[in-house]
């Protein structure tokens, strides 16, 4: 199959007939903009090289799936077979069908002048830049080398949008209608509303959720909307080569060591990763919050652990309720269990559907009933 008919197909499985994104996946290279790309195996992480199978490259490129691009500081453009990197995932491209997704929030207007967060590999840039056309699109993103082999395939396939390297925490190269952000922010950023048209409309992530936000900027200068009901993850922003280091000898602890506190647990061990309301809520009320999950036959772990020294540890054998360790300034575990017994009250967790207000100065803020939240 040629890569045009890998990208009809695809773009039949990400959008709908009717939908004006057919065309622009439809028509889209993908695999021009992830010639290597990193995947993960059980013995870390293996480099694919793309023109070195080209059945190989057609067929990841098309799946509806992220490929990872770099890992720590490591680009997979710039490594060599047989390399493992170490450190997390810093930049992929995006599985297409949650690109789409985005922008189908942000509701673009063929006369929308486009800002797009995190150009990452280019691909979710050239399909803005088919939406309306490149001369209405800019992109950003924090990483030098990112920045320039996106804008070099961008201009391979003739398209020429703006394509810088910023901090997307900080001051914005120009005033838009539409900002769209792939990757994940705490607060939203007071230049972001800086830079947004009155009118114009934001979306973007809450860093280490799965919440999607969408708002509007008003006469006054906030912005108000909602968080979707919806969901995506994404990166983190970071503002330098590499995310800052986990704090492995705490996580080491969680998963180890006997705790100042040991209770029995009300509610199962929970896989926290796989429960994204949950999860979600969690980092709303515990920012920067580390978990992990482990299985042995019938015994089940959970482990948290926090910056500030608190961690916490639960285990089961089989259906018994949890024996929990826990350690620190604030019980990681109590907080999860607090999370749980409100959803058992009311039935949902608030955060989904929240109203959102976002102030000049930077202050997001979350509200669905009597619930409240600060980011």
């Amino acid at each position: 199959m040629s890569w045009q008919q890998h990208a009809a197909a695809l773009a039949q499985r990400v959008t709908h007939d009717e939908s004006r994104w057919r065309w622009a996946v439809a028509g889209m290279p993908r695999h021009h903009f992830v010639p290597q790309w990193w995947e993960r195996a059980d013995e870390g992480w293996l480099l694919r090289q793309g023109p070195a199978d080209q059945e190989q490259w057609l067929e990841a490129a098309y799946r509806d799936t992220s490929l990872v691009t770099r890992v720590g500081p490591l680009h997979a453009d710039q490594a060599e077979p047989g390399e493992q990197p170490q450190g997390l995932p810093t930049s992929s491209a995006t599985l297409p069908s949650l690109i789409v997704r985005m922008f189908q929030h942000g509701r673009i207007g063929d006369s929308n002048e486009v800002l797009d967060v995190g150009t990452g590999s280019g691909y979710g840039t050239a399909l803005a830049c088919m939406r309306v056309s490149d001369v209405q699109v800019t992109s950003i993103d924090v990483d030098p080398y990112l920045v320039e082999a996106a804008r070099a395939r961008l201009s391979a396939i003739r398209l020429h949008p703006r394509v810088e390297t910023v901090d997307a925490t900080g001051e914005l190269p120009g005033i838009y209608d539409r900002i769209v952000s792939t990757v994940g922010v705490r607060p939203v950023p007071a230049s972001w509303l800086a830079a947004l048209k009155p009118g114009g409309r934001l979306v973007t992530t809450v860093a280490g959720t799965t919440l999607i936000i969408t708002a509007e900027k008003r006469d006054d200068g906030t912005a108000r909307g909602k968080v979707e009901w919806d969901r995506a993850g994404f990166m983190r922003t970071r503002h330098g080569d590499d995310y800052p280091p986990h704090a492995s000898a705490l996580i080491a602890t969680a998963r180890t060591a006997g705790g100042e506190a040991f209770t029995e647990g009300r509610y199962p061990v929970i896989n926290i990763g796989e429960a994204w309301d949950l999860s979600s809520m969690l980092e709303i009320h515990t920012p920067g919050v580390l978990y992990g999950y482990e299985t042995d036959g019938d015994r089940r772990t959970t482990w948290l652990a926090h910056p500030d020294g608190s961690w916490a540890r639960a285990t089961s054998n089989g259906g018994r309720p949890p024996a929990v360790h826990q350690s620190g300034p604030r019980g990681l575990w109590d907080t999860l269990d607090e999370i749980r017994s409100y959803w058992l009250q009311h039935g949902e967790l608030p955060v989904r559907g929240a109203n959102v207000l976002i102030t000049p100065e930077g202050r997001t803020l979350l509200a669905r009933g009597s619930w409240r939240a600060a980011l």
